[in-house]
């Protein structure tokens, strides 16, 4: 005892002892600083220090500070409680956050990224951002290839600051930086007052005062509604799972319209976004969630502003309470699209997908029963509810129902989206968009994203809807049509989308991880290894935890299937 009580009264022994010795002056690991962390305390104000909240708080400092440098990162660690593991591996996992460590300069003040998926490449992006990296000093300026950002209509694409600038050309550039013009701007849309003026949310404060969940949710049923996210599941079937479930429960809408050639969500929540917040309103009330969570692509800052000041509306006006809807915005990761990689990154994590089941309906955001629907589809479901089903199910084309809307780009005279019956072909979807750009000819096209990979101009007599191309190899997606000409080659169009895949696959599973990699080497040889490359495809589908891995596959297939000549 008398030598156990000498040890606890001796400072000098242990770990923390000061002098010569093994024992350490400080603890491991970066110190605090105090002027970062009195910086980062300024920033986050009185906001709330939970664990969710942390790519919120990392977006308020790059937003400041124009990067992350490791002395923020240690203060924020501090204020939140947590540890640097935690607060480094969520910052470097997103592709806006700048991590910056100790010792290297931080990134220049303007940063320019440059579209390089499909549209955008078919519309000049290698060589525009070729002549930007020529023309700008790089100490100014840092210029970047970036993912689609969902301006597929406009291609070429580049956003400098959070200025997008569509059909960019040098000369566009070096004029907005001449003029300081880097903030985004928003669009003229319609706001609360306009809406309600012509009978929104009546619908909604109906259901409230004396609705039934169960006849809103067959009209949605009847309507024949499915998830145009891409993944097709009829929409009412979910609120009944939901609520199956007791609560507290929460619905998060997905608005990370990350599929390269997919707009038509952006279309609509920069013309009509309370359609959509109606449509949430009523999900909502029906599964009787507790919060909702919109997460929306850090690609779309017009849509983010636009939607913080009309829920700051729908508050004043007391049609929900202060926080019900909670926006929350990504920080550029395609993966996040994935429902429970989303809920992953709105709970302030790394958007890893999760492992199903138990599903998102059971066990979603904080493992609460969680209601996930597509904005696109919240926008349905308002129009149902004020005009009835037969919105959608009058509509009849090629024995389909319904009416989709298609992202149309590439090599057509008038990109942009266009609501069309269910059962249209590639032929009418040319036709919409006023037929092929002068002097191209019609040789392929992308049915739904680069998930979807590539049919020849010859298939196109095929309904361009749910489970119609499915017996060909392919799926419709979230209707993301990219058409190409004579002037293009399948395979070029196909390493863009594997490339696509490979900076965005989240690393978690080895056969997407290594399967991209892999795939995107082999596709660069002048003359493709079938065989290989049909061994990877099999590797890919059948073993990856998620849809990217499974869905990646496809433009490989496709094109040594119909392009075979090219390989």
């Amino acid at each position: 005892m008398a030598v156990h009580q000498e040890k606890q009264g001796d400072t000098r022994r242990g770990v923390w002892k000061s002098g010569k010795g093994k024992g350490r002056v400080r603890p491991k690991g970066r110190a605090l600083e105090d002027q970062a962390w009195d910086e980062v305390r300024a920033l986050l104000g009185d906001a709330p220090r939970r664990r969710d909240l942390l790519i919120e708080h990392l977006h308020l400092i790059q937003d400041e500070y124009g990067h992350l440098s490791a002395a923020h990162l240690r203060a924020l660690a501090e204020e939140m409680r947590l540890s640097m593991a935690e607060v480094y591996e969520v910052a470097t996992f997103y592709a806006h956050f700048d991590v910056v460590k100790e010792g290297e300069a931080p990134p220049p003040a303007l940063t320019i990224r440059v579209c390089d998926s499909l549209s955008c490449e078919l519309a000049g992006a290698q060589a525009l951002k070729t002549a930007l990296e020529d023309g700008l000093d790089p100490a100014e300026v840092r210029v970047l290839r970036a993912p689609c950002m969902g301006r597929c209509d406009t291609a070429p694409v580049l956003e400098l600051g959070h200025n997008h600038i569509d059909h960019a050309t040098p000369e566009k550039v070096k004029a907005a930086i001449a003029e300081d013009h880097i903030h985004t701007v928003i669009p003229r849309y319609e706001n609360l007052e306009e809406y309600k003026k012509s009978g929104g949310y009546s619908a909604l404060l109906n259901l409230r005062m004396n609705g039934d969940w169960e006849a809103v949710q067959q009209q949605v049923l009847d309507s024949g509604l499915r998830g145009l996210g891409g993944a097709g599941f009829p929409s009412g079937k979910k609120w009944g799972f939901v609520r199956d479930n007791a609560g507290p429960r929460y619905l998060a809408v997905n608005g990370d319209e990350g599929e390269p050639g997919t707009f038509k969500d952006r279309y609509y929540l920069e013309r009509t976004p309370h359609l959509f917040l109606e449509g949430m309103l009523i999900a909502a009330w029906a599964v009787e969630a507790q919060t909702c969570f919109i997460y929306m692509r850090d690609e779309y800052p017009a849509v983010i502003e636009i939607l913080r000041r009309e829920i700051k509306a729908l508050e004043d006006a007391g049609l929900v309470g202060e926080g019900f809807i909670d926006l929350r915005r990504g920080a550029g990761a395609y993966i996040c699209g994935e429902e429970s990689a989303m809920i992953e990154s709105i709970e302030g994590k790394r958007g890893i997908p999760r492992h199903r089941p138990p599903f998102v309906a059971q066990v979603g955001i904080f493992d609460r029963p969680t209601l996930v629907h597509n904005v696109e589809t919240l926008y349905w479901v308002a129009r149902i509810c004020r005009e009835g089903p037969q919105v959608l199910s009058a509509t009849q084309k090629n024995d389909r129902t319904g009416l989709r809307s298609y992202s149309v780009s590439g090599r057509v005279a008038q990109p942009g989206v266009y609501l069309l019956p269910a059962g249209s072909t590639i032929t009418d979807v040319i036709a919409a968009a006023g037929g092929m750009a002068e002097g191209h000819s019609f040789k392929a096209y992308q049915p739904g994203g680069p998930s979807s990979g590539l049919l020849p101009a010859s298939m196109n007599d095929i309904p361009l809807d749910f489970d119609t191309l499915q017996p060909y190899g392919t799926f419709i997606g979230s209707a993301a049509v990219v058409v190409l000409s004579d002037h293009d080659k399948a395979r070029d169009a196909a390493l863009n989308m594997l490339r696509f895949f490979e900076d965005e696959s989240c690393g978690q599973c080895t056969p997407c991880r290594v399967g991209c990699e892999k795939a995107v080497k082999l596709m660069q040889a002048d003359q493709w290894d079938q065989p290989l490359l049909e061994d990877l495809c099999t590797a890919m589908a059948d073993a990856s935890i998620c849809g990217l891995g499974q869905a990646a596959p496809n433009p490989i297939r496709l094109t040594m299937k119909h392009f075979a000549d090219e390989i």
